[in-house]
């Protein structure tokens, strides 16, 4: 784990968090459902923190969620980068959020499912010790049923289960404040995972 300071800022989802480790340790950090406004309210989150969020290593939500979620979760974190001369590195959401599934029942197989778009969830598939099983695409809730394991976590993981008739659901929202559950080996540079095409397309000339 990373030995200095670490602002973790997730604006993903419909979500919003924010986080500042000293090591492992999270010293502070908030966590709000809302569902849009993340860029009107992320910056007065990271402002909150002690020292307005100063950390020499930033890491920030790559997705996939809301396209304009990730969009400015990555543009905050590389303008304080900048500002600060700190390393900014990403992370993909489900990993975090197979990792708080682990947390709460323990080293599992998870399939994790959360909101994606046109009806579809992003969907990822990890074994007991965190490792990806199946990248995170994007899939039609019966696709996903098909291939879900016994375990199912993330915002639409009820649904899931339900569609798949059987299994258990853990109902998780990525927290910037469990970052710590992430291992070195997620973390990654700080290009956004989208999961699925644009859904607006450049015309061709």
């Amino acid at each position: 784990m990373h030995a200095g300071r670490t602002l973790v800022i997730d604006t993903a989802t419909e979500a919003c968090s924010v986080a500042l480790f000293e090591g492992g340790d999270c010293v502070a950090g908030e966590w709000r459902m809302l569902g849009r406004g993340h860029a009107e309210n992320l910056v007065p989150m990271i402002a909150a923190l002690p020292e307005r969020g100063r950390a020499t290593r930033i890491a920030v939500a790559l997705g996939p969620g809301s396209f304009t979620g990730v969009r400015v979760g990555i543009a905050a974190a590389r303008a304080l980068g900048l500002a600060w001369g700190a390393e900014v590195l990403g992370y993909p959401t489900p990993a975090l959020v197979a990792a708080m599934a682990r947390a709460q029942a323990g080293a599992l197989p998870i399939t994790v499912a959360m909101t994606g778009g046109h009806g579809e969830w992003f969907v990822a598939r990890y074994d007991a010790e965190g490792g990806e099983v199946s990248p995170v695409g994007s899939l039609r809730p019966d696709v996903a049923a098909a291939g879900a394991d016994d375990l199912v976590a993330g915002n639409q993981a009820a649904a899931l289960v339900a569609a798949r008739g059987t299994g258990r659901s853990i109902e998780l929202w990525p927290d910037a404040r469990a970052f710590a559950l992430l291992s070195e080996g997620d973390l990654q540079s700080p290009a956004p995972m989208y999961g699925r095409p644009p859904d607006a397309k450049v015309a061709a000339r």
